[in-house]
């Protein structure tokens, strides 16, 4: 049976994040963050390590004290509120199982505490066992378990006792990559499943791109980017998150009226802007697969259409990712861009080559900066 789902219903605020501060002496480590999460949302925290992301989901679950600012669920504050009363469960990326217990046990020990009769006990570890689709492995202790084993039965002990909010902390870090992707889509389904509040903390992107359905970015305390993966990527709204999320080139300009820029002593198009002034210094930032790398040859029999831009590059570098192709290329001017198409989409071209790189206007995004810190970014 399907549900049906009410799409004039808004979505609820479940928590309420409000002007929230954490100062460690003179350092600033969360910076006057105010952010609401939604009931039955899967929100991510990316940034790199230092960002603020793990110190506000500490302050979330009541491991560390805001210097200064609120924390409101269903609107009552939980800055007084000890961490065992705040109905929230926590996975972090050491798993934190109990060595002596086998996995009953671990699984239990949430519900031992809170005094749950025997028989809920067995029910609620039944179900949580077969969600996590462990039931055969209800006797082992953690050592004869491998590492994504033991974090799915670290996120089963989170959520038998039905917390309404999940935290997690760099759950997934210390596996390898093809049971990283497992977990994840695992994840992604439990919580359609659950339909519970989990707020992840990660500094990969593709994991916060996969999962999430909004992610925050942090940077130096602070969130300076609030959206779905989609309108992050598509449209970032500073140079910082653009060079974050996702791989970018950019080619420093100057603007030359409200639809155009100068780059290299070439006038190019852009999405027409009303706060330009002539002369000022911008940004224009091209995503690696909105570009088209064509022989000069090629650029001759296809004409360039209204509202695209042309400039002539050399090819550095090509090289062949499977479905993928990524060509290196540098300008007149020296600026290095890198480019990628669709394996077969075309025929390679060598390095050394001479090419053209098109693009539609629309498809860049233009910045008013150029900041050196918001294009130094580590992942």
């Amino acid at each position: 049976m399907s549900a049906v789902i009410n799409e004039n219903l808004a979505p609820q605020t479940l928590v309420s994040l409000r002007n929230l501060n954490k100062h460690y002496g003179d350092f600033t480590a969360v910076d006057n963050i105010s952010l609401d999460i939604q009931d039955g949302e899967f929100l991510t925290f990316l940034g790199s390590s230092g960002s603020g992301k793990s110190t506000t989901l500490s302050m979330l679950a009541g491991f560390e004290t805001p210097s200064s600012g609120e924390i409101l669920v269903s609107g009552k504050s939980l800055v007084n509120v000890p961490p065992h009363k705040r109905d929230i469960g926590m996975v972090f990326q050491r798993y934190s199982l109990f060595p002596h217990l086998d996995v009953r046990d671990n699984i239990a020990f949430p519900l031992g505490i809170r005094k749950q009769s025997a028989d809920e006990q067995k029910r609620k570890v039944d179900a949580m066992l077969k969600l996590v689709q462990l039931e055969q492995f209800a006797h082992r202790r953690p050592a004869q378990m491998s590492g994504g084993q033991q974090q799915r039965v670290a996120i089963a002990r989170a959520l038998v006792y039905e917390p309404r909010i999940l935290l997690m902390d760099e759950p997934l870090g210390a596996l390898d990559k093809k049971l990283r992707e497992d977990l994840q889509d695992e994840l992604r389904h439990l919580h359609r499943r659950l339909g519970i509040t989990i707020v992840y903390v990660t500094h990969d992107q593709e994991e916060a791109m996969r999962l999430s359905q909004r992610i925050a970015i942090f940077s130096h305390g602070k969130i300076v980017g609030l959206g779905t993966g989609y309108d992050l990527y598509q449209n970032p709204p500073n140079a910082f998150v653009a060079s974050f999320l996702g791989n970018s080139n950019f080619l420093r300009a100057k603007a030359a009226g409200h639809a155009a820029v100068q780059f290299e002593e070439q006038s190019l198009a852009i999405t027409p802007t009303g706060n330009l002034q002539s002369g000022q210094d911008v940004l224009l930032m091209l995503r690696p697969e909105k570009a088209q790398v064509l022989l000069p040859e090629q650029a001759q029999q296809t004409p360039l259409p209204a509202g695209w831009n042309e400039i002539s590059v050399q090819v550095s570098e090509v090289v062949f990712l499977g479905e993928s192709l990524t060509c290196s290329v540098i300008t007149k001017g020296g600026t290095r861009l890198t480019l990628k198409s669709l394996s077969g989409s075309q025929q390679p071209l060598q390095a050394g080559a001479h090419a053209r790189v098109r693009w539609a206007a629309s498809d860049a995004c233009l910045y008013d900066t150029w900041n050196e810190s918001d294009l130094k970014v580590h992942h």
